[in-house]
């Protein structure tokens, strides 16, 4: 396709063209510089003679209609967002988030696995976007490694809601949407889809970036279908005996032919993924997974949306420590505070004993409520092995105004909390 289909040479609309990313039969995807919003974008130009195809094009439209409809619909850590859209009689497109990398394909051919741990973190990251999107009602339909980026920051992302299924909405269903390797049996059969027919593509791109093989290989579309819909795959351990058994049952479990049998919902198949990462795999550091996981359960971040707890996640250090160890020094001076993640502390002032404090706890938070160094009144020694992360008041004062507002918000319920306890000893005839 030539630039002949752009408003002006170099140029599509607005959007600047800086290289060319890639293209198909249906579409060009162009590296673009959006210079209002001064950022880099990919513009997917849809080709016009594949659109006037008078067998394909009203079902290409309509795929290019539902992406569409997504602009800034889901805002997702792990989604790649999409900012604008047109669709019009001379040219259509759709301007996305431009992602430096590369898709998981290479990653799955038993010459470039990735280590497992890592594999397990790309999964669980996939499934909380799943979820989220699940959540506003978008059922993605063709999730496989070509659709899922690995950025060079090494974070991931879901690309390619063409063929995704609007639950709430009018839609008709398009039949044979989707690639055949990672089908459901439900897709295969025609049936209603809901959310767990993409647990189940994600768990067939688990099993090839565990393995570097398919679940069922056939030599044509008709073979590949009888097999999804009759036979068991081959466990992943009898591919590599290495792998964790708890690590095979996950990947059976998301690929339950009979949709009952598969994971109920989206928390259900990322609690076990969880529980993989902080117990079953090797590592040399907390996983993203468990750091993750572990947030979502602790009270400190109950009123936190998903997108915060990320955001958390980049401005904190997290760290083990063993018992004996001494956290804050009363007199010191601070510009940082702490949050329990696993084990106990207690609190000291000169020679009285403050109390003990644990799992969800936070100490320290006063140098950023104060707004700048704060010296510290008490000293906090760990009691037992304690989990934690370390936050500095200067990386929360530059996050966003909702993680700002979140904090605010916590920090103002311990204040309430320790105010009625003093209230409560006050009152308490010693």
């Amino acid at each position: 396709m030539s630039m002949e289909e752009t408003s002006s040479p170099g140029s599509i609309d607005k959007y600047e063209i800086v290289d060319v990313l890639g293209s198909g039969a249906t579409s060009t995807v162009y590296l673009a510089y959006d210079a209002f919003t001064e950022r880099r974008v990919a513009v997917k130009l849809f080709n016009s003679a594949a659109l006037a195809d008078p067998e394909h094009g009203k079902s290409y439209r309509k795929l290019i209609a539902t992406e569409a409809s997504l602009a800034g619909r889901l805002n997702h850590p792990h989604i790649v967002g999409i900012y604008d859209a047109v669709l019009g009689q001379d040219k259509s497109y759709i301007v996305m988030e431009y992602v430096e990398g590369e898709t998981l394909e290479k990653y799955g051919h038993p010459d470039h696995l990735l280590p497992t741990e890592k594999v397990v973190e790309i999964i669980f990251k996939c499934a909380l976007a799943l979820d989220f999107a699940s959540r506003n009602g978008v059922i993605h339909r063709d999730i496989k490694p070509a659709n899922i980026m690995l950025a060079r920051s090494g974070d991931v992302k879901i690309a390619d809601f063409g063929a995704a299924l609007l639950t709430q909405s009018d839609q008709t269903q398009l039949l044979g949407v989707g690639s055949p390797s990672y089908m459901s049996p439900e897709q295969v059969r025609q049936d209603a889809l809901s959310l767990r027919t993409d647990i189940y593509s994600l768990g067939v791109v688990m099993y090839r970036l565990l393995t570097g093989r398919l679940p069922f290989a056939a030599e044509n579309n008709v073979s590949l279908a009888h097999k999804i819909l009759s036979e068991e795959p081959p466990g992943i351990r009898t591919l590599r005996p290495s792998l964790p058994i708890r690590l095979e049952q996950a990947v059976a479990h998301a690929m339950r032919k009979n949709i009952d049998d598969r994971y109920k919902s989206w928390r259900e198949f990322t609690k076990d993924l969880a529980t993989l990462a902080a117990m079953d795999l090797p590592r040399e550091a907390i996983s993203e997974t468990e750091k993750f996981d572990t947030l979502r359960d602790l009270p400190f971040f109950a009123g936190f949306n998903e997108i915060e707890l990320w955001e958390v996640l980049r401005i904190s250090v997290w760290g083990r420590v063993p018992a004996g160890t001494y956290l804050v020094h009363e007199g010191d001076e601070g510009n940082f505070f702490f949050i329990l993640a696993d084990g106990e502390v207690r609190v000291t002032k000169g020679s009285k004993n403050l109390g003990v404090q644990s799992r969800g706890d936070c100490f320290g938070e006063m140098c950023y409520i104060r707004q700048g160094a704060f010296t510290r009144t008490a000293t906090v020694v760990a009691t037992t092995p304690v989990t934690l992360l370390k936050i500095k008041a200067d990386s929360l004062r530059n996050a966003s105004e909702g993680c700002q507002l979140s904090f605010n918000r916590a920090f103002m319920n311990i204040l309430v909390d320790r105010l009625a306890r003093a209230d409560a000893e006050l009152v308490t005839p010693h």
